[in-house]
């Protein structure tokens, strides 16, 4: 075990981007511990966007057009909303694969409103309910959302709201499937639809795998009659083969898949050391709405200063770490214009409709291509002219190996973790099962001089193997107002402006314990976070309200007992196939950022399963020359046409024949042929007279 202890490893420089990313694992993407505002379980809110026309037929009479047509305005469906939203009407099992911007929303919420009963909506981020939910009800739909920052009474009255048929959509957590009394309610509940959002979630071999999703295989024992839609907005073959199989999806389904061509949409790698002279330049030449994203929170910040301070920008940045009400604040002031540019971690994006982005850059490229694609399809939403742009420096790709091997450190290590944890809890051979400890990961880390990324990675596989639980306790301040209303308007109290804006800002204080934020609060008073937090423990000690403040002190529990690690053994699924599954995810980033032979469209369009009848025309690979002085895409095109005309059997095709197939003209066809047989394919291909003769296997150098 000395070699962890000892070892001088080059990674020292980039130690802190690897242990914010293992951070953002867990709090970037999966926001469903954040606090969540009271209001949204409430009646909803007097303000619409379009308020639908009373006259007295129910939906359930209506075609899916008029019901499109009286909520949202449209008189028509996008390509393949129509036939999801029929297939989930006739109560067919339904799974769906639409990019980013595709409008998945609508293909639950026409069918929704349409089927009788409440349609139970699973969605793993609190931005995309708050989204959702404020979205329905801002068109006069009845929607709700179960969370677990709500407090008791309020859960308890949005479900017998439900179950009086008070709501026409029900948004949960994966994790709220887990409790016994919202199960035990579920059979009370008339349940129309099930729909899964984020459905990539349930597969391990997925890039987001989420163990709280599989809660959802026991739905069926609960609601077993009911249809399933399960969406994503990215999944390659073999997740959506899984996804199909954990879900019990059988022949009867019907799949729908959407092309992930964006044809207004220009992929491009920038390959540059000095990251924000480039971003400069970029920034100065494409005008319009940009987001700019990142892999920590540090990085957020400097960016964001550096845009305002030496660009004269208007910037903030959006990260998980902010309040609800800053990160609220910060996206409706940029969706409004005020701001320009988002620079943001993955916790911004997932629900944000905002059409007219032009320009999403990655500052760092995530770890998988799913990723990658789902975030820079943000950009021209509106069918405008838009780019993606990656900036690689040459560290990147030393950072994306270092990434891989800090989320699956070697099985000894994960092993070893699991005997310091045995050792920092004092948990001797044969004891420990079900036993719960609070943990210091950070101390437990400097004490057994640990590599922090690499121990958070051992921890969560030996959570998925079923040794131990690790409880992260994102655990939010409580309040209780004691006395009668009245009372707090005694001279003796004082406080007024605290008390104002709790009584502004929270529903509830006088029933039970509400979650707070001393942020929030700082925010609407002017006060120091400090003056808050000393201001509601003096009216806490006078007896006015009982204050709780937060103490985010995460726990492990053991699920087995301490044995010998000689003994003990890794799930297959929680390390082996996940790591073979992260290692090909690399590999395609790498693949991706380092090509420049290839469309970038076609490269992206092969790794979801989907082929490319012709170059984008548009990316930084397809708009280089050659030699000659041609754009690469138009040899590209030739390329692929005489690929697969060999892949059909043919030993010649006719300069008619290519010309024909690629929509290029024949002058252009002839020097792409020519540079081809000269240079590319020297040797596979001859030109004679107007044929092309198909010699050995095409395959470019």
């Amino acid at each position: 075990m000395e070699k962890w202890l000892d070892e001088e490893l080059e990674r020292e420089e980039l130690e802190t981007d690897l242990l914010y990313e293992s951070e953002l694992d867990s709090s970037e993407a999966d926001e469903t511990r954040f606090a969540w505002d009271e209001s949204w379980g409430a009646e909803p809110e007097e303000r619409a966007v379009h308020q639908p026309v009373r006259d007295g037929r129910r939906d359930a009479e209506r075609t899916p057009e008029e019901v499109l047509e009286r909520y949202w305005g449209y008189r028509e469906f996008r390509p393949l909303q129509r036939d999801i939203v029929q297939s989930a009407l006739e109560g067919y099992d339904t799974m769906a694969l639409l990019p980013t911007g595709g409008g998945k929303s609508i293909c639950f919420q026409v069918p929704g409103l349409m089927r009788p009963g409440i349609t139970l909506v699973i969605t793993p981020l609190i931005s995309l309910m708050k989204d959702q939910v404020d979205h329905l009800r801002a068109r006069g739909i009845k929607a709700a959302a179960i969370h677990s920052g709500l407090t008791g009474d309020r859960i308890r009255q949005t479900m017998s709201n439900c179950l009086y048929g008070q709501y026409k959509f029900l948004y949960v957590s994966p994790e709220r499937l887990a409790s016994e009394s919202f199960r035990a309610q579920l059979s009370e509940l008339r349940i129309g639809l099930l729909v899964i959002d984020e459905c990539h979630c349930i597969c391990q071999w997925g890039y987001d795998f989420r163990p709280s999703y599989l809660n959802i295989l026991e739905l069926r024992h609960y609601i077993p009659n009911v249809p399933i839609m399960a969406l994503t907005a990215t999944a390659t073959p073999e997740v959506v083969e899984d996804i199909r199989r954990i879900l019990s999806l059988g022949d009867e389904a019907r799949f729908f898949q959407k092309s992930f061509y964006r044809d207004n949409v220009s992929y491009s790698i920038r390959y540059a050391d000095d990251k924000m002279g480039e971003l400069q330049r970029i920034l100065s030449r494409v005008p319009g709405s940009v987001v700019i994203y990142c892999r920590n929170r540090e990085l957020c910040r400097d960016t964001t200063r550096y845009i305002k301070e030496e660009m004269g920008e208007t910037a903030t940045f959006y990260h998980a770490g902010l309040t609800y009400t800053e990160r609220e604040i910060r996206q409706e002031r940029w969706m409004r214009g005020e701001y320009r540019i988002m620079v943001a971690t993955n916790a911004f994006g997932m629900g944000i409709d905002k059409p007219d982005v032009r320009l999403v850059i990655h500052l760092t490229m995530p770890s998988s291509l799913e990723e990658y694609f789902q975030e820079a399809g943000r950009a021209g939403r509106d069918g405008q002219l838009s780019y993606a742009v990656a900036l690689v420096a040459r560290s990147d790709i030393r950072l994306l190996r270092l990434r891989f091997a800090d989320a699956f450190p070697d099985e000894e290590y994960v092993m070893y973790t699991f005997d310091m944890l045995c050792n920092y809890f004092a948990v001797g051979e044969g004891e420990g099962k079900d036993r719960g400890y609070d943990f210091d990961i950070e101390h437990f880390t400097r004490v057994f001089r640990m590599r922090p990324a690499q121990t958070r990675s051992a921890i969560q596989i030996l959570e998925l193997s079923g040794f131990l639980e690790y409880q992260k306790d994102d655990a939010v301040s409580r309040l209780m107002i004691l006395c009668r209303r009245e009372d707090l308007y005694a001279e003796y109290v004082g406080h007024d402006e605290i008390l104002r804006a709790l009584l502004r800002r929270y529903t509830g204080l006088f029933s039970d314990y509400v979650y707070i934020s001393e942020t929030d609060l700082s925010l609407l008073t002017g006060y120091t976070h400090q003056e808050v937090y000393a201001q509601l423990s003096e009216l806490s000690r006078k007896g006015l309200l009982h204050y709780i403040p937060k103490s985010n002190v995460p726990r492990i529990v053991f699920r087995i007992r301490r044995e010998d690690t000689r003994y003990l053994r890794l799930t297959a699924a929680a390390y082996y196939q996940r790591k073979d599954r992260m290692r090909e995810r690399i590999d395609s980033v790498l693949n991706y950022v380092s090509r420049d032979d290839t469309c970038r469209s076609r490269l992206l369009l092969r790794y979801f399963g989907e082929r490319a009848t012709a170059a984008c025309a548009k990316c930084d690979v397809c708009l280089q020359r050659t030699s000659t002085g041609q754009r690469n895409y138009i040899i590209e095109d030739c390329y692929h046409f005489l690929r697969e005309q060999q892949e059909a059997g043919a030993k010649y095709a006719s300069i008619q024949d290519v010309v024909w197939g690629c929509g290029h003209t024949a002058e252009e066809v002839v020097d792409a042929l020519r540079y081809l047989s000269a240079i590319s394919l020297e040797g596979k291909i001859s030109l004679i007279g107007d044929v092309v003769e198909l010699r050995e296997e095409l395959e470019r150098e």
